[in-house]
């Protein structure tokens, strides 16, 4: 017999799929729109009552399947990126182990910068299967020597790991690993749904995490279509002294912002055993 959670995993597929057509036929209309800029789900920012048209970077040259997400939340979907609609950009370093990922306690993910140290507190009651992302990621150094790549007023947006070396700055954000997971604790009801003190994840659409991430240094309106991470709890200064310089301006007048004017680099970014 059927159990109810095969029927509530067989209807989110099929939601899925009908929404995967949808979105597939919208970004192809966003690429026409926003051609030259790589850009994917665009939104509205505003601070300090200026409004900014952001785009978040993804892969602009093809589509990759949306993520599956598991309707009771007790299992992360891995969601692999087929080889050939892999980016150059990709860094393939395997998928996180398929086992249920622990749910209660914190994890602390710990960024050794060229300007001080930073640290994120995780709920894993809120992201669970966030977390067994970064802990795979970091665990295979995935975010080593990489540089912060991308700044908007009040944002600052870490993670690609093609982000590194001398001519990082040629990069366009698109570098990630090879493979995808569901959106967790969106701040639908929160307002601001980002305020100062949040990191959450950069995507290209609805489902498409990957391990670009950015860091709020001061309360900015968005959204609520990104996941929350969790909290700087440690070092939310070090991000606003070297976000102080601004940026290049590489992006203006659309969507905006640039690269940052300093190199912030990661030199590691470690994650703690659940506590």
């Amino acid at each position: 017999m059927t159990s109810t959670r095969e029927r509530q995993r067989a209807a989110a597929r099929a939601r899925l799929e009908k929404e995967m057509a949808e979105r597939a036929a919208a970004a192809r209309k966003r690429r026409q729109l926003q051609a030259g800029i790589g850009a994917g789900v665009a939104l509205l920012l505003v601070v300090a009552g200026t409004v900014w048209l952001v785009a978040s970077l993804g892969d602009d040259e093809t589509e990759t399947p949306q993520a599956d997400s598991d309707p009771a939340g007790t299992t992360c979907v891995w969601n692999e990126i087929p080889a050939e609609q892999r980016s150059p950009t990709v860094k393939d370093v395997g998928l996180p182990p398929t086992t249920t990922p622990p749910d209660t306690g914190t994890q602390v993910i710990t960024l050794d910068t060229n300007f001080g140290e930073v640290q994120v507190t995780m709920n894993l009651a809120e992201v669970p299967c966030t977390a067994a992302s970064f802990s795979h990621l970091a665990s295979n150094q995935f975010w080593d020597n990489t540089k912060c790549h991308r700044m908007f007023p009040g944002m600052l947006q870490c993670g690609d790991p093609s982000a590194t070396g001398e001519g990082y700055r040629d990069s366009d954000g698109t570098g990630g690993p090879s493979y995808q997971y569901a959106n967790e604790n969106l701040p639908v009801d929160d307002r601001p749904a980002y305020p100062a003190g949040v990191v959450a994840m950069a995507n290209s659409g609805p489902d498409t995490n990957g391990s670009q991430f950015f860091f709020i240094y001061q309360d900015v309106e968005l959204s609520p279509d990104y996941t929350v991470v969790g909290q700087v709890t440690q070092g939310l200064e070090v991000i606003q002294e070297a976000t102080e310089a601004g940026h290049d301006g590489a992006f203006d007048p659309s969507p905006g912002g640039g690269h940052p004017n300093n190199d912030i680099l990661i030199n590691s970014l470690t994650v703690s055993e659940p506590q």
